[in-house]
């Protein structure tokens, strides 16, 4: 896993749908996804945030615990729709971050998200394996693990 694709927000783009999606270049079996090379690499700090915090906006801070407010109205209301929706917490993805470092972050989510069949990491928007899963998508394309 790579330090590179946790978003200051928190999120791990290497879990992203969008992203795994360009890795495994899933649109030659059909789909017709737009691709996402993560946050920090395509040179934006945070998409979700940038509008409403100049601090991540303007790349000031790196990870959203460096700011004074953290965790902000915004991040608290993605966090409650990912926990939700996803069974993920950015606010607990920083703290881990910020308490224990970003090696063992990284270590944590490698076995949290690792596929049991292929050892690739699952996508935590649908929780399938887009490597030895995709085809689920092309049958139901609003699937999601309960």
């Amino acid at each position: 896993m790579n330090q590179d694709l946790i978003a200051p927000c928190g999120m791990n783009c290497g879990l992203c749908v969008s992203y795994q999606f360009g890795q495994h270049d899933l649109n030659q079996h059909g789909f017709h996804r737009r691709y996402c090379p993560g946050c920090i690499p395509r040179g934006k700090h945070c998409t979700f945030m940038a509008s409403s915090c100049s601090l991540v906006g303007k790349g000031k801070v790196r990870f959203c615990y460096e700011c004074p407010t953290f965790p902000c109205k915004r991040l608290k209301d993605l966090d409650i729709r990912y926990k939700n929706k996803y069974h993920m917490s950015m606010i607990d993805n920083l703290k881990m971050i910020q308490l224990q470092g970003m090696d063992e972050f990284l270590s944590q989510q490698s076995k949290i998200w690792e596929c049991p069949t292929c050892h690739q990491l699952k996508c935590c928007h649908n929780g399938l394996c887009l490597v030895c899963q995709w085809e689920i998508l092309k049958e139901k394309p609003t699937y999601r693990v309960e």
